[in-house]
């Protein structure tokens, strides 16, 4: 048994089947909205339609990455800590693009009313280094704030501890995705800043090792094309969407359709890689891991296999 199974690192949420499909371990980091696309397309069959038997695995990004690198898992999700990886030299590559934004949004106590009245505070994320903690920092310093300078950051885990601090007065704001926020509203939380008003980057995707993209480059582009269907489906299909939602992230009709509301728009349709997304996710990522160095989009990024699913789809790809 491999090791990220005897450390109990990852929680088994999703089994596809199909009579001689491939065998497909993907990672994700939470259940909400932001990895809506897994679920999509292991409920509605867009994996076994090409031929892949997948099952989705919750992990912690970091733990995720590790797990990239060794082999213990094929595929993730988590596109921004995929690049990180890459920087530092794991190899791995990102694949395709499945989000235009991030889902995430600050929810602060009721005292607080925009980002400028966070200076001083406590941020609460997920862990350090996870993509929720990097759009968090980036939608404090669009509202005129320096996290790393003029907030305390802490880590806090799982959306429903994070929501628990914030109601306990742990921490004045914490990052999140929907539907926390709906919930957050109803009990008096405020708001501050949505990502997807703030800035447009390449969010959730695919990445995978690089071993897998040259030997199995098939396998990599039919994984694409399954999530390229799920994410038309979800642009396409409200109501399909909602209840998948409904089921993924255990909430009630009334949630997963603010959620579907406010971030249908945010899924993209080709998969697609631009060069200047992808450049401001490699900014971020090397004033996070402190890296001088110029990062080539060659270094984090594989095209091949996007574009021959694009072409397979009658894609025709953006610049």
């Amino acid at each position: 048994m491999k090791r990220v199974w005897v450390l109990g690192l990852a929680l088994l949420l999703i089994c596809g089947s199909g009579e001689a499909a491939d065998k497909i371990r993907l990672s994700i980091s939470s259940i909400d909205v932001s990895f809506l696309n897994a679920g999509i397309a292991s409920q509605r069959g867009f994996f076994k339609d090409e031929g892949l038997d997948v099952e989705v695995i919750r992990m912690i990004a970091n733990v995720s990455i590790n797990a990239l690198a060794s082999g213990d898992i094929d595929y993730s999700m988590v596109f921004a800590s995929v690049i990180r990886g890459a920087m530092v030299g794991l190899p791995m590559r990102v694949v395709a693009n499945f989000m235009d934004s991030s889902t995430h949004v600050l929810l602060a106590r009721p005292q607080y009313k925009t980002v400028r009245d966070l200076k001083g505070k406590t941020l609460g994320v997920s862990t350090f280094g996870a993509t929720a903690e990097v759009a968090a920092k980036m939608m404090i310093r669009q509202g005129g704030v320096d996290p790393d300078k003029e907030m305390k950051v802490v880590p806090l885990g799982s959306t429903g501890a994070r929501f628990a601090a914030l109601k306990e007065g742990i921490v004045d704001v914490v990052v999140l995705s929907p539907p926390a926020d709906s919930e957050g509203t109803k009990q008096g939380f405020n708001v501050v800043s949505r990502a997807h008003e703030a800035f447009q980057m390449p969010f959730s995707g695919l990445g995978t090792n690089l071993k897998r993209v040259k030997e199995r480059p098939d396998e990599v582009k039919r994984m694409i094309k399954a999530f390229i269907r799920s994410a038309r489906y979800v642009r396409q299909n409200r109501e399909g969407a909602v209840q998948t939602l409904m089921k993924w992230g255990r909430t009630d009709r009334e949630a997963a359709e603010a959620t579907y509301d406010s971030t249908w728009k945010i899924f993209t349709e080709d998969g697609n890689m631009s060069a200047e997304g992808l450049k401001l996710v490699i900014d971020q990522g090397r004033e996070s891991s402190k890296i001088s160095r110029a990062v080539a989009i060659s270094e984090v990024a594989e095209f091949g296999p996007l574009r021959d699913a694009q072409r397979e789809l009658g894609i025709k790809p953006r610049s």
